[in-house]
């Protein structure tokens, strides 16, 4: 967001640590910390046209409101699908989504199970405080692209372009849903820039996972041979869902999560979320994973040899 934000022109201050790396070129970096009472202080008197906040525990935003609220004319902030209560009904919107109850001032480490209740706080805080034509809230989805830590979407960028028989989970008819992050960046300063408010899906268009599949496969001039491996038999053989260690991305069981990569993202594009081709997001992500050293613990995925192991099981069990 913020290379994005110079880029085109505007004054940016990131307010930050500053533990995470170095901020783009042109853009000032204020080191703050939301934990200590006074950590806004080096902002003292400033005031901006609008602030992109990715923060996930409510004091945090709070402690912006106390010290900078009414310095401030509009409010993006990033929040999550984790707020919903209810994944198990495709094609819902945010508008007939139920959210998850706040979490209260003892859940705000937002770890865990106590993630999605902590944005749910962080969202209601910032209603509350500003009113609703003030803030924009951006439930963002699965968010890909170079600098992934997670290995969610590239474990697949990396697998397929290795050919050869592949795991492919679940169904080919089963949902996938991501979000190229530039993609997103630009949207959420379209937004401040535009004073949109509301609730939205930060997440592009669902494809079916079959689809989805043979884009990444076409897109890296490969022809993999998918194995489609029910989820009964993953779950029996301890594979988790998802991300995390053992795992395959982009994946989750049905029917509980049948809407969990199935939103309905029009409302999202008609207010200025534009999406670029599968393609484009795979080849720029291949040709980022020689640099991607950076890697959360543990990285999601499964390794040559299990999945080895576990197409031989299921031929076997069939």
């Amino acid at each position: 967001m913020a290379a994005q934000a110079v880029a085109a022109g505007h004054e940016v201050t990131c307010v930050a640590r500053g533990v995470s790396g170095r901020v783009p070129d042109g853009v000032r970096l204020v080191a703050a910390d939301r934990d200590t009472p006074d950590g806004l202080s080096a902002l003292s008197g400033e005031s901006f046209d609008a602030v992109i906040d990715v923060a996930r525990r409510p004091s945090h935003v709070r402690s912006v409101l106390d010290q900078l609220g009414d310095r401030i004319g509009h409010w993006v902030h990033v929040s999550s699908c984790s707020v919903y209560a209810d994944h198990s009904v495709p094609g819902r919107t945010p508008a007939d989504t139920p959210l998850l109850p706040a979490a209260t001032p003892e859940q705000d480490d937002a770890v865990g199970a106590n993630y999605g209740p902590a944005k749910v706080g962080c969202e209601r805080v910032l209603l509350e405080a500003l009113g609703p034509d003030r803030v924009f809230l951006c439930r963002a989805g699965l968010i890909v692209g170079p600098g992934d830590r997670y290995n969610r979407f590239d474990y697949w960028v990396s697998r397929l372009a290795r050919g050869g028989e592949v795991l492919a989970p679940g169904a080919p008819d089963e949902w996938a849903q991501w979000v190229d992050v530039r993609d997103l960046a630009a949207w959420l300063l379209h937004a401040a820039r535009h004073r949109l408010a509301g609730a939205y899906d930060g997440i592009g268009a669902p494809l079916p996972r079959g689809e989805f599949f043979a884009g990444v496969a076409a897109a890296l001039g490969t022809n993999p041979e998918l194995t489609w491996v029910d989820q009964d038999f993953l779950l029996d053989h301890g594979v988790n869902e998802w991300m995390g260690e053992r795992s395959l991305p982009m994946w989750v069981a049905l029917p509980e999560y049948d809407g969990f990569m199935c939103r309905d993202v029009s409302g999202s594009l008609a207010a200025g979320l534009v999406t670029r081709p599968l393609a484009d997001t795979v080849r720029d992500t291949y040709a980022w994973l020689p640099a991607a050293t950076d890697r959360a613990v543990p990285a999601s995925g499964i390794t040559p040899a299990d999945e080895a192991a576990l197409l031989a099981a299921f031929h076997a069990s069939r």
